[in-house]
Order: structure tokens, then C-alpha cells, then sequence
């Protein structure tokens, strides 16, 4: 099973970009996207063989996620089930025979760490959340997490420390995640391997100079790990400030 990730930071952009070309040649039995930007009625997709689900900001051009499986699921839930964290459009979840599915568009918690607060709130519902989900069956989760675990992760990361993304609130969080009964895939397999980014600021041609991130994530939970084959970052892949990642699952 062939799984894709991709923060596109408006898909109705991205699809001048080349989504199009991206989807069809990566040939994944799910596409999922973060940062849409977008509601459904604002864009005609064909995807033949795929089913499209959706789960767009009340706030226009904002945030919202979207996942395009050809594999049926058995339910599609919206969001965490709390509305304090429903309005933004950031999870959709698909509930399959033997696993969940779940993409996620994790809060920023912005310059100065103006949103850290909720960022923290945030961070304890998703996990219980996810807990609850790998409490009935292996859970599958990817999506724009939002923050470099550590300083392998990043660049520059004496430069960044405290920053939003890598503050030592949100890297916590992220380990309290993975102490919780999650693998980390890419890190999983390729433990030791740097310059390996999946976000980079469109300023100071960071992407030219690989000056990037490692934010965008396929976890799974603990009990999946030995069925993974490929956890890949796909950094020549254009048309956002993030690029795919991939996850290859038997």
C-alpha cells in the first residue's frame, strides 16, 4: 500500500504548479493533503478511481484538509469530535477493516508563540484522540505536524530554538505523541540521516540551499512498524513550500 502526504499551501494553486502530473504519476492508494485553502465547491477534480473527502476552515482560504483514496472506507469521521478544535478544518479520519487512516493540519503556534496556548490544548486532544482510535485497531497518521522533533530536523537549529516549531513545548508534545505508542517512519528507518527536509521558507532561498524543516510526518502506531517497507521525503518535488512524503505499508 502506497500512501502520500503533501501540505500543497492552497491546492487551487498548486494545481498550476503540476498537482495534477504529481498525482497521477505517484499512482498512491491515498493522496493526503493539508493547507487546501479551499472549499470543495471552489474546485472540479476528477480523480477517476478515487474518492474525495474534504474537511474545509468555516474561515475561506484557511487551513482545511482533503483526502483522495481509491481504497472504499468503512466511515469518514470530521474533525476530533470537540468543537473548540472543529472549526478549522484540520483532521479527517478513514476507518478501514484492519486500520484508521487519519491526515492532519497540526495548529501553528506562530511568531512569538502567540498560539502556544492553544497549540498544547490542541496537542493533548489530538493525542488522546489518536490513543482512542489504537485502542480498536492500528492507526495510520500523516500529515504537517508542525514541528521539527529535533535538531536533526532542522537546519539551523541553535538559530530556532524557542521558535514556533521548535520550541521545547512543542517537542515535547511531539515526544509525548511517539512515548504514547507511535513510530515515527522516516526516522525509523533512516535514523542517522541529515539534510533530509520537507518544508522550507519561500525567503533568503532556503530551498535553493536546503536550509529546510523536517515537519510533514507518517506515524504509525507501534505494532505497524515491522510491516514498513519505504518512509520517503520527496524533495524534488515542486509546487508548495512543502514537498510529498511518502509511506510504502504492506
Amino acid at each position: 500500500m502506497r500512501l502520500v502526504s503533501w501540505n500543497v499551501n492552497g491546492l487551487r494553486a498548486c494545481m498550476g504548479k503540476g498537482f495534477l502530473d504529481f498525482f497521477h504519476t505517484i499512482d498512491a492508494d491515498a493522496v493526503c493533503l493539508q493547507e487546501t485553502k479551499m472549499q470543495p465547491d471552489q474546485l472540479t477534480l476528477e480523480l477517476d478511481g478515487y474518492r474525495q473527502f474534504w474537511n474545509s476552515a468555516e474561515k475561506k482560504g484557511y487551513s482545511g484538509t482533503a483526502i483522495f483514496t481509491r481504497m472504499e472506507p468503512l466511515d469518514v469521521t470530521y474533525g476530533l469530535g470537540i468543537p473548540q478544535h472543529d472549526t478549522e478544518g484540520r483532521v479527517i479520519t478513514c476507518e478501514y477493516e484492519d486500520f484508521y487512516l487519519v491526515t492532519v493540519y497540526t495548529p501553528n503556534a506562530q511568531q512569538g508563540l502567540a498560539r502556544i496556548g492553544y497549540r498544547m490544548e490542541w496537542e493533548d486532544a489530538f493525542r488522546a484522540y489518536l490513543q482512542a482510535l489504537d485502542g480498536k485497531k492500528p492507526v495510520i497518521v500523516c500529515g504537517d505536524m508542525n514541528v521539527a522533533h529535533n535538531e536533526i530536523d532542522l537546519k539551523h537549529p541553535a538559530a530556532n530554538r524557542g521558535n514556533a516549531g521548535f520550541s521545547d513545548e512543542e517537542r515535547g508534545k511531539f515526544g509525548e505523541l511517539l512515548a504514547a505508542g507511535f513510530t515515527d517512519t522516516f526516522r525509523m528507518l533512516y535514523p542517522d540521516r541529515k539534510d533530509a527536509y520537507s518544508w522550507w521558507s519561500y525567503r533568503f532561498h532556503a530551498r535553493e540551499t536546503n536550509a529546510g524543516w523536517r515537519i510533514d510526518y507518517f506515524l504509525v502506531s507501534d505494532r505497524l512498524k515491522e510491516r514498513v517497507k519505504e518512509a520517503k521525503i520527496l524533495s524534488d518535488v515542486y509546487g508548495s513550500d512543502h514537498c510529498p512524503v511518502l509511506l510504502e505499508i504492506e
